[in-house]
């Protein structure tokens, strides 16, 4: 009966294992990432040794492993870019990535050897280093103006931004002030002026003479209605 329970229990330990927690870290491309690590030195009867890997934590030791530490200092360490900066015999044993990359997202497993059967801290971590995000300016801003009821001027909360579109030589206004672009526009130009200024004072005759024949017209007309009355 007492082999049957010390089976059960043996088997239960196999099976259910080591606990395996975890966290999330998230960080951004060229970043320094620290990834939380630690465990308590009195519990674990001491400093002592453990490694960072990639990939959840196996069965024993690290896979794909990135640094081990023998709870004193780094003994093994396969990427330049992976440190162990914390206090490592007081059991800070917490992974920095140094300069992130993409390729650094992941699941990265810490395990700290404690001495005994089935006794070592596990922990899975995710990582996510995303990209920098960029921000672009518009080439033509402008901020607008309102007038106040009192008369002063007061800049506008908002700024709008406007790309105005290129105006052809074709399309430009002219303007009377502006110069020539040859001799001969400016001929052009001046007899225009002039036939203008002869034109207008014919115009002012030719209504005048008007005016003065309607009227003897009308005088004749009384002359002749006063003719035949008498």
């Amino acid at each position: 009966m007492s082999s049957y329970f010390c089976t059960n229990w043996i088997l239960l330990i196999l099976l259910a294992g080591p606990t395996v927690r975890g966290s999330l870290v998230k960080g951004k491309v060229g970043e320094d990432i620290t990834v939380p690590c630690s465990y308590n030195v009195q519990s674990a009867g001491g400093v002592t040794s453990m490694c960072w890997g990639r990939g959840s934590c196996p069965s024993s030791k690290c896979s794909q492993t990135i640094i081990w530490t023998d709870g004193w200092k780094v003994t093994e360490q396969y990427n330049s870019r992976y440190m162990l900066k914390g206090n490592l015999p007081a059991g800070d044993v917490s992974l920095t990535i140094v300069n992130a990359r993409e390729g650094d997202s992941g699941t990265y497993c810490c395990r700290v050897e404690i001495p005994g059967w089935f006794n070592d801290q596990l922990s899975n971590h995710e990582v996510a280093v995303e990209k920098a995000r960029i921000s672009t300016a518009s080439p033509h801003t402008y901020t607008s103006e309102q007038t106040t009821a009192h008369g002063s001027t007061s800049e506008s909360s908002s700024t709008f931004t406007r790309t105005w579109p290129p105006v052809s030589a074709s399309e430009a206004p002219w303007t009377a002030s502006g110069p020539c672009s040859s001799t001969s526009d400016c001929v052009d130009v001046t007899t225009n002026l002039q036939n203008v200024s002869v034109s207008l004072p014919s115009q002012q005759y030719s209504e005048n003479g008007l005016y003065i024949g309607i009227g003897l017209c009308a005088v004749l007309l009384a002359v002749l209605i006063l003719a035949l009355f008498l």
